[in-house]
């Protein structure tokens, strides 16, 4: 199960570095830097794109070092340009990319525990579930609305990418 999700996660990286193409695209269009997007915002007190982006990053690799005793890749936090995002995006797939099944062996019982939580510990599986998996898809999300809002021409398909369908 951990090694999936964190194929999800993968995945969906991926997308967002193809909305990268669609936001400097629509820059293009509409004649404007495409840096701005790193600034915009839903709503005055919602962290700017560039940081939903840093937290969906950081949230995937960290959530695979903690359940794996790994250890990830360190970001100063410092990009200005999707250029920039978009080599962060591409880090932490690689970092990702370095991860097996058995990896995981023993994530569910790990005890898991941040600064903020003052010392207050999770198990893995826990910690996967509760915290992780719905921090990094909100911050995802959050993202893709603040480009949609933005008119930046990306749908669900560019959000979900491709499916793994097959015939009956």
């Amino acid at each position: 199960m951990y090694y999936a999700i964190f194929g999800q996660m993968k995945k969906q990286l991926a997308q967002l570095d193809k909305w990268f193409d669609a936001a400097a695209a629509h820059a293009q269009a509409k004649s404007f830097d495409p840096n701005l997007f790193l600034a915009l915002r839903l709503a005055p007190d919602q962290f700017a794109f560039v940081r939903q982006i840093q937290i969906a990053c950081d949230t995937a690799k960290l959530a695979a070092s903690r359940l794996s005793g790994k250890d990830a890749p360190s970001h100063a936090d410092t990009e200005q340009t999707l250029d920039e995002l978009r080599a962060r995006v591409r880090s932490v797939i690689a970092y990702l990319d370095s991860y097996a099944a058995k990896d995981f062996e023993g994530a569910a019982t790990r005890s898991v525990t941040q600064p903020r939580w003052e010392g207050k510990t999770m198990t893995g599986a826990d910690y996967l579930i509760e915290h992780a998996v719905p921090n990094f898809f909100f911050h995802l999300s959050h993202a893709y609305a603040i480009l949609r809002h933005n008119g930046v021409t990306v749908g669900k398909r560019d959000y979900l990418g491709t499916l793994s369908l097959r015939a009956p």
